[in-house]
């Protein structure tokens, strides 16, 4: 048979559902080439989308169709899909209102059809917007619109003569001063609301614009953490999002006083932006009599009107454009922590540290239930050192523990230390390992509804310890139970749109959960509802189903589930797995839709599937264009290949973990010239910040992440990544520590460099980024205790210990 093409999709001027065929073409033009791919590919994915099809299924089944759109262009594809269809939307309302009012000309159709955002359709409606009766509205009323329209068409009439011929006491006008300011005022409206005008106003502004700040009178000491924005300036075009951000949230604080300037240094009479404004209609300074007076109406129409609109407008821009970074940012973060790799199903020991009130002991045995519990107190005030060895050591022997997770909050170092007291005292052939575990947003599934449901007659902090070792066991299985953002892996993830950063959010859990793909057997209610096509309720009666009746022993019985339709079923039986059923594929990725030809290709092997599971050479000796048929291309060939070849192969990486320095414990302890291991919590638009043990996280700058010049500190590292790292500086007072991970290269140099980065530009400069936790930048460095802080690797010393237990 010949090779099918690999796509097959319908023609960019197809109609997805919901959307009229001409602006289904505009849309899908405008997709495609900011995600790279033909018109038609992004009509086959709308399409799709639209039936309730999820992005996780369109991209691991739907490759025929797409032409191999991955879930990262689906993503960008849905997001845009959104704003489009709500411009779209405007577009239609816009046209049709001003229709209505009588208004609507051949060439502001066009315009209306041409606009590419939402604020040049605002810019066209503008005029015919309803509003609130306006100086120049009542000036029209009075008469004065044949005073301004003679003034500003002939220049060379006298405007306090012509003014004259306009007074009139009964509509308000009581001399030629009330006349003229009458006529202004209808200039200025007219000025204000050319959509043209506008435009170019606006481009200039986001070429030559500039972001400046001051400090609020009185607000110094409150505002310390902003210092680096007490006199400040950056061009608009350039201000990263995470200093962009700095400033919004220092001004919403009451410190800091933020404008957005333009030309301030220019030493023209007559400003570029007047300029514009006064170009815009033939206005120029010729020695005519109205000349000057036009030229005011020009100055006036700037400072009042356009200057303040356009301020607001190009603001609330840098704003959006500012979050929208700030979200990718999380959303990359989140996703390497969910992605990070899983200890393993062993009995786990948690320890949720802390002093006055005890560290809280929880074991949960190889499936993550919860087994035994249990508070020590180790330390101040009531310092049972003894006790709590002797308690860890029962509970360890008790249950046969393997691993032991310790969380990276206060007083996490000392739990470590007496951790590693009590394993001394174990024999080296069963001694567990010690682990320390990123701790973020424990608390917040401790108290939530779904932690009482699983844990109904256990106390909230023990709850946490138990969570904490379930993280060890799988990071992504525990870390679904907890909102996204409280994971904290993000920047300014308070200050932007909670909304969007929701949505994005969960598509990255969404997209990691089934990248990896859960155990039908074993899934929580919480897992599962991230399974594609599964709802909160629908992977609760999945559960219920699987309570009642044992066990599934194979995919299709996923059908008897109540409320689990036809659609359902598609969407979401490929990312379930199904170990030790009666049927072998029900454990792989295979989607069951595709099993025919899955069984078609196992035939040619001569051989039972069983048997051809996880045999390399065989199946790569298969020629994939073999079996291609009407209904299924080389995209699914390949892919039913491949997991023929990794059944239920696991996309996380190898586990790996760092080693942390012994006496290293504290802030105090760190000093410049030290080289340590760390893990990479957290990466930023201008560094990332590294754990390297002592309760406060240190930052990488972008400047110091490698020998090269580094653009994206993303395309370096990533959160959960093992680096070394040089101290260059500690600053134990304000709790910053700033480091390098360049090699080889001059100490002093590199500390220098750093100082520099970390602040000391002249007044008025813009920083070269901001220090550790950013002075100014609003931005404070990650905490051991803090909720919204840092994170580390979901094991902190695992591979370490291993090969020691090896040799």
């Amino acid at each position: 048979m010949s090779e099918m093409p690999a796509f097959s999709a319908p023609p960019a001027s197809a109609k997805p559902l919901g959307l009229p065929a001409q602006a289904a073409l505009r849309i899908a033009t405008q997709i495609a080439g900011e995600i790279g791919c033909q018109a038609g590919q992004v009509n086959a994915a709308v399409q799709l989308l639209d039936e309730g099809s999820t992005v996780p299924f369109i991209a691991r089944y739907r490759k025929e169709a797409t032409g191999g759109l991955d879930d990262s262009q689906l993503r960008k594809l849905e997001e845009r899909l959104i704003y489009l269809r709500e411009l779209e939307d405007r577009r239609v309302a816009i046209t049709k209102a001003i229709d209505e009012q009588g208004k609507l000309t051949g060439d502001l159709s066009d315009k209306i059809a041409a606009a590419q955002t939402k604020a040049q359709l605002e810019d066209l409606y503008l005029p015919f917007k309803k509003k609130r009766r306006t100086k120049a509205q009542i000036a029209k009323e009075a008469g004065l619109e044949p005073l301004a329209d003679l003034l500003l068409g002939d220049p060379s009439r006298t405007p306090e003569t012509e003014a004259a011929a306009f007074v009139d006491a009964e509509k308000g006008i009581a001399d030629t001063k009330a006349a003229l300011d009458g006529a202004r005022q209808i200039l200025m409206e007219r000025f204000a609301e050319n959509a043209d005008l506008v435009g170019r106003l606006r481009t200039y502004l986001q070429e030559r614009g500039v972001v400046r700040s001051a400090l609020i009178d009185g607000q110094a000491e409150k505002g310390a953490k902003f210092a680096d924005y007490f006199d400040y300036e950056e061009p608009l075009a350039k201000i990263p999002s995470h200093r962009a951000l700095a400033l919004f949230r220092g001004r919403n604080e009451g410190v800091l006083a933020v404008e957005l300037v333009v030309d301030a240094d220019d030493p023209a009479p007559v400003p570029p932006v007047v300029r514009k404004v006064a170009d815009a209609y033939h206005i120029a300074d010729k020695g005519r009599p109205a000349d000057k007076w036009l030229m005011e109406v020009a100055r006036f129409a700037w400072k009042v009107k356009l200057a303040l609109h356009l301020e607001l407008d190009l603001m609330g821009d840098l704003r959006e454009r500012a979050e929208e970074a700030a979200i990718e940012v999380f959303a990359k973060n989140l996703k390497d922590l969910l992605l990070a790799a899983p200890a393993g199903s062993k009995t786990t020991l948690g320890l949720d540290p802390g002093i006055r009130t005890g560290v809280k002991v929880a074991v949960v045995d190889q499936t993550g239930k919860l087994v035994d519990t249990a508070t020590i107190y180790p330390f101040q005030p009531r310092n049972d050192l003894s006790g709590s060895r002797n308690a860890l050591l029962a509970l360890i022997a008790k249950h046969k523990v393997g691993l032991i997770a310790i969380g990276n909050g206060t007083a996490s170092r000392e739990t470590d230390k007496l951790a590693g007291e009590v394993l001394a005292d174990i024999p080296a052939a069963s001694r567990p390992i010690k682990v320390i575990v990123n701790e973020a947003g424990a608390s917040v599934y401790s108290a939530s509804e779904l932690a009482a449901k699983e844990m109904p007659d256990v106390d909230v902090s023990l709850r946490g310890a138990a969570s904490i070792a379930r993280r060890l066991q799988d990071p992504l299985a525990e870390l679904v139970k907890i909102e996204p953002k409280s994971i904290g892996v993000g920047q300014y993830q308070h200050d932007v749109n909670q909304t969007k950063l929701a949505r994005a959010l969960d598509a990255v859990v969404e997209d990691a959960v089934n990248a990896v793909g859960v155990d039908l057997n074993t899934a929580s209610p919480a897992l599962l509802s991230r399974i594609s096509g599964l709802s909160e309720s629908l992977a609760k009666a999945v559960v219920e189903h699987r309570e009642a009746i044992g066990r599934f022993d194979k995919r299709n019985q996923l059908k008897d589930v109540p409320r689990l339709g036809a659609k359902a079923f598609e969407l979401c039986a490929g990312f379930l797995r199904i170990n030790d059923g009666t049927e072998p594929l029900d454990a792989s990725s295979v989607h069951p839709e595709a099993y025919p030809l899955a069984k078609r290709i196992v035939k040619a092997c001569g051989r039972d599937v069983r048997q051809i599971m996880g045999d390399s050479a065989l199946i790569r000796g298969l020629d994939p264009k073999e079996f291609i048929d009407e209904r299924f291309g080389l995209p699914t060939i390949k892919d039913i290949l491949s997991e023929l070849e990794k059944p239920g192969r696991d996309p996380r990486p190898e586990f790996k973990t760092a080693t942390l320095q012994d006496g290293i414990e504290d802030i105090k302890d760190l000093k410049p010239g030290m080289k340590l291991e760390g893990t990479v919590t957290n990466v930023t638009n201008f560094g990332a910040f590294v754990d390297v043990g002592v309760h406060q996280d240190g930052l990488v700058h972008v400047s110091q992440l490698a020998d090269r010049f580094v653009d994206d500190p993303h395309k370096v590292v990533k959160a959960g990544d093992i680096v070394k790292v040089t101290i260059l500086e500690v600053d134990v007072p304000r709790k910053r520590i700033s480091m390098t991970m360049k090699s080889q290269a001059d100490y002093q140099g590199q500390r220098e460099r750093s100082q520099q980065d970390r602040g000391g530009q002249r007044p008025g400069s813009a920083p070269r980024g901001p220090a550790p936790g950013g002075k100014g930048s609003g931005q404070r460095p990650p905490n051991r205790g803090d909720e919204a802080g840092g994170n580390n690797a979901m094991a902190a010393a695992l591979a370490a210990a291993m090969n020691k237990k090896r040799k």
